[in-house]
Formats: structure tokens, C-alpha cells, sequence
């Protein structure tokens, strides 16, 4: 069973990824194809934040899994948006 502590470092290196993420896909949207290999790096650490997440959940209880599903969500979103961008 994961600890309440891990989950909380793992929601946190989640939401790192996120704003990374977020960040490279603002800069993308504005400098097209001057940031690539920034932006595929950050695509690439969104894909292993969800591998980590997804192997975590089978873990938890019912209330951590709950917040990692909610984090999940938002991973898979932006996962989403980035690769939509036509960048």
C-alpha cells in the first residue's frame, strides 16, 4: 500500500510535469517550431509522469486513488493538447 507521503511527493512531481508542460506548450504555441526538442522533452516526461501515476494507483486506497485520477485527467488533457498543437 502506498503511503500517504509518497502520494503526496508523486502529486507533486505531477504537478512539475504539469507546469513544464504547460510552459513549453504556451512558448510552442507562440515560436512554432523553435522549441522542439524542449517541447517533445516535456511531452516525453508528461508520458512517464503517467506510466508512474497509472502503476501507483494499483497501490492505494480509495481516497489516493480518487486524487491520482484527478491528476490523470489533467495529465491526459494537456497530453492531449500538446499533441493537437500543430507545432
Amino acid at each position: 500500500m502506498a503511503t500517504r507521503e509518497s502520494v503526496e511527493q508523486f502529486i507533486q512531481q505531477c504537478e512539475d510535469a504539469l507546469r513544464n508542460a504547460h510552459a513549453q506548450y504556451s512558448e510552442a504555441k507562440q515560436l512554432e517550431h523553435y522549441n522542439d526538442t524542449e517541447f517533445t522533452n516535456a511531452q516525453e516526461q508528461i508520458e512517464a509522469t503517467y506510466n508512474d501515476l497509472m502503476h501507483l494507483s494499483q497501490s492505494c486506497n480509495a481516497q489516493q486513488r480518487e486524487q491520482l485520477n484527478r491528476m490523470r485527467l489533467q495529465l491526459q488533457n494537456l497530453q492531449n493538447e500538446m499533441t493537437l498543437l500543430r507545432h
